[in-house]
């Protein structure tokens, strides 16, 4: 049996799926199940290099978060998906299998578009496929595979500059990612699971069929396809709709870490007990695959910091490395640690930092300022490790950025999330956080 490992950027940025009716029944009467997240830079990741520092790692995920936000807000179209920087890939790996008997590949998981899809057999020719180390994907070998008419609901359900009607009634699309890769082949369905010992088949997922491909993030061979997460009817999460009574929740281990993150759908990703906390969600109808949270104001040290911004100001995403915020904000913050920590702030930080300060001895005995960030109905406390790294053993920098690259776009993102449990309750129309020790939880 083939690999597809799924290539895990996992933010948050869906639909009330209320709105979609599923396509999938699972096979077995299973509402919940988990799914190991390997980070891109993990030891465990067939993507890791030894070479690489924290700082190396910080920096690469950081020039894929911008990439992931800078695009144009003037366009009146269907907006076009994540830029893949420089060969980089998501954040998460995971595994996920297509068609009967179940086939595995490495591809990235994308909550910045919706459409599922793999490379397959034939290609139109020879340069219209790109370079992988497995072989393609062949749905002459799948007993369950079935083209999707042109007439069909699920055809329809691509925007209208997406898809075509070709031979035989066979719906064909045309995705295009921001970065002008793009994936052109016809509408499936077919299998999807996520363990092959467990049991939880999702028949009858819709799925793109690759026969022209064009990617920027496949410079290793190992991705072959993308996987999408976003809040369309076609993502992945979508698609489950009922199944997994439209909530799923993670639990993020820090960089560099040999464990396993999780990925929970269903009842499995109930969090509850002492410490949880809520905040509503939004979905903006200009920008609906977001989900947006109200960031009421921060507490560096002993002074809170009010936001100026309208409501539902704040996406939190978990394939967004660095946190972005306000340039006013930032400043402001910028401004409070450095007058209640003994660090002096050096005139241009390396990048991707947008602040650092150097301070003299260890940097275990150094005093920084804690952060808690007040969503609307909960106060989120996070450790010095979610918001501040050493670089070069004398500059201490802050996980943060100002959000001028990003159109003005404020995130909340991964490195703030890791040790914490984040439900996202679709139907409840909240998210909760839990402090957690990720690295032990199961």
């Amino acid at each position: 049996m083939h690999t597809l490992l799924l290539l895990f950027s996992f933010s948050a940025h869906l639909y009330s799926l209320s709105n979609f009716i599923p396509f999938v029944e699972a096979t077995k009467t299973q509402t919940s199940f988990t799914i190991d997240l390997i980070h891109h830079d993990s030891p465990l990741s067939p993507f890791y290099d030894s070479s690489m520092t924290s700082s190396d790692i910080f920096k690469k995920a950081a020039l894929r978060s911008i990439a992931r936000y800078a695009l144009s807000e003037s366009s009146n179209q269907f907006p076009e998906s994540i830029v893949f920087p420089n060969g980089a890939v998501g954040d998460y790996l995971t595994k996920i299998y297509i068609g009967t008997p179940p086939v595995e590949r490495i591809a990235v998981a994308d909550t910045g578009s919706d459409l599922i899809w793999v490379q397959c057999s034939p290609c139109d020719d020879n340069s219209s496929c790109f370079s992988q180390d497995s072989p393609l994907f062949d749905p002459n070998n799948s007993s369950t595979y079935t083209p999707i008419s042109c007439t069909s609901e699920n055809c329809t359900l691509l925007y209208q500059n997406q898809h075509t009607c070709g031979t035989s009634n066979v719906c064909e699309y045309l995705y295009t990612y921001a970065d002008q890769s793009y994936t052109n082949g016809e509408l499936a369905s077919d299998s999807i699971s996520f363990d092959s010992t467990s049991g939880v088949t999702f028949p009858n997922s819709i799925f793109g069929c690759g026969h022209n491909n064009t990617v920027t993030f496949n410079s290793t061979k190992k991705a072959t396809g993308v996987v999408g997460l976003g809040g369309g009817p076609l993502s992945l999460v979508s698609q489950l709709g009922d199944q997994i009574g439209h909530k799923f929740s993670y639990c993020l281990v820090p960089f560099g870490s040999n464990s396993t993150s999780k990925l929970k759908f269903g009842d499995d990703a109930i969090i509850s007990g002492n410490g949880v906390v809520s905040t509503p969600l939004t979905i903006n109808s200009s920008t609906p695959t977001y989900y947006n949270l109200n960031l009421e104001g921060i507490t560096v040290g002993n002074n809170t910091i009010q936001s100026t911004q309208n409501s539902s100001n704040i996406i939190i995403d978990s394939g967004t490395t660095f946190t972005y915020l306000d340039p006013s904000m930032f400043n402001d913050i910028v401004t409070l640690v450095t007058e209640s920590s003994a660090v002096e702030a050096v005139q241009d930080p390396p990048k991707p930092y947008g602040f650092c300060g150097s301070f003299q001895g260890s940097s275990v005995n150094l005093n920084v300022p804690y952060f808690v960030f007040h969503f609307t109905g909960a106060d989120v406390a996070l450790t010095t490790e979610n918001m501040y790294t050493v670089v070069d053993n004398n500059l201490l920098c802050l996980l943060l950025l100002p959000n001028t690259e990003l159109n003005g776009l404020s995130l909340f993102g991964n490195l703030a999330q890791v040790n914490f449990q984040v439900e996202y309750d679709l139907q409840g129309n909240k998210v909760s956080f839990a402090p957690a020790n990720c690295t032990n939880s199961n």
